[in-house]
């Protein structure tokens, strides 16, 4: 049994094959019209994908991948993979999301740990109460719990 795909008219034959292409490895194609917070949360679910395949990978102080990550060299790392830019450190990257809710949360949102009012460690939530963190020297990237109730949240812009 063959399978048919019917192609709208405004795309070409090559448009047309390469979203395809895009759609069959497991990414996605910019739809014009698409609503910002569509593209925030594809940017934002991609850059959660990144930062899961970095499991295992060695906690070091101050790096920013491949191989080895710091918590916000993580987090810089999957989003610029993803399409995105954030500043290197922890606060920086808190200074520039956009700041939302718990209840607001979805995964690829940045966690933000905090000890009054400074923020000391970030990771990339993951649904269900858990972030990918690279926790710190001896650890390696992984997915945890979330240990506490002073989190903040942003959303990557």
């Amino acid at each position: 049994m063959s399978a048919h795909i019917r192609i709208p008219r405004m795309f070409s034959r090559a448009s047309a094959v390469s979203a395809l292409t895009v759609a069959a490895v497991g990414g996605t194609v910019a739809t014009p019209g698409c609503p910002p917070e569509a593209e925030a949360a594809t940017v934002a679910a991609k850059a959660l994908r990144i930062a899961a395949s970095k499991k295992g990978a060695p906690y070091k102080y101050g790096a920013a991948g491949p191989k080895r990550f710091d918590c916000s060299g993580l987090t810089q790392y999957a989003y610029k993979r993803a399409g995105k830019r954030l500043p290197r450190t922890a606060a920086a990257q808190y200074n520039r999301t956009r700041h939302i809710k718990a209840a607001s949360r979805k995964g690829g949102d940045l966690v933000f740990f905090h000890s009054g009012s400074g923020v000391y460690h970030v990771g990339v939530y993951a649904g269900g109460g858990r972030v990918w963190h690279a926790p710190k020297t001896g650890e390696v990237v992984r997915l945890e719990r979330i240990w506490t109730k002073k989190v903040w949240y942003g959303q990557v812009r």
